[in-house]
């Protein structure tokens, strides 16, 4: 841990991989969005050692689910973002896909949250964004958090450039983070290591880490 002005900087994944600072965040790992992803049992795997080390270590342990608006209430930015999903050019051919309690806003059964942990709902791409997370985060005197979950492309880099803004450090767990495009998620993975704000590692190296707290 370096140090300057009376404070303390983490550099290295050492550094925070330790439950009394950092959070796991399980990004979005719903029924309806796992259908998508030709790798979903791989990622699915990854999340779940994550999810196993993280409760080994007493780790807090937070979930997103991206909802859909019921009709009447999809504004310019909800049609359009479902029309391009959708692939769709008629507004009125949009299916709201992720209507709260609907199968596929569901959170896989393999990775079921249990009554310790947080599960937030969003409409948004960043898990900041119209969330609670900041100040949960803020609450617990949490400055990390270890990301998993899907799609790297659409989701987790916002949320990653998100975190950085809001004064926390985010350590992205790459083989654990899934991406409907496979080109596309390679690019969010470029992108945050030319920026440096996220700290990217692996599955094994967090298991590994929090062995000495269980």
């Amino acid at each position: 841990m370096k140090r300057a002005s009376g404070v303390s900087i983490p550099t290295r994944f050492d550094d925070l991989c330790d439950p009394a600072c950092t959070a796991l965040l399980i990004y979005d790992m719903q029924v309806g969005i796992r259908q998508q992803l030709k790798s979903a049992d791989t990622i699915v795997a990854a999340c779940s050692r994550a999810l196993t080390a993280a409760r080994s270590a007493r780790m807090r342990v937070v979930f997103t689910r991206h909802l859909s608006c019921p009709r009447a209430w999809m504004g310019t930015t909800q049609y359009r973002t479902a029309m391009n999903w959708q692939r769709v050019e008629d507004p009125a051919a949009v299916k709201p896909w992720f209507l709260r309690d609907s199968p596929a806003s569901a959170i896989i059964p393999e990775l079921q949250p249990n009554d310790d942990e947080l599960v937030l709902d969003k409409l948004s791409m960043s898990a900041f964004e119209g969330t609670p997370l900041a100040f949960a985060l803020l609450d617990s005197n949490i400055t990390g958090i270890a990301v998993v979950g899907i799609a790297l492309e659409i989701g987790i880099e916002p949320t990653v450039r998100h975190a950085t803004d809001l004064g926390f450090i985010p350590m992205v767990l790459t083989d654990a983070c899934g991406a409907g495009h496979a080109d596309a998620g390679l690019r969010a993975l470029d992108t945050m290591r030319f920026v440096g704000e996220a700290i990217l590692s692996d599955v094994g190296t967090f298991s590994d880490r929090l062995l000495q707290f269980r």
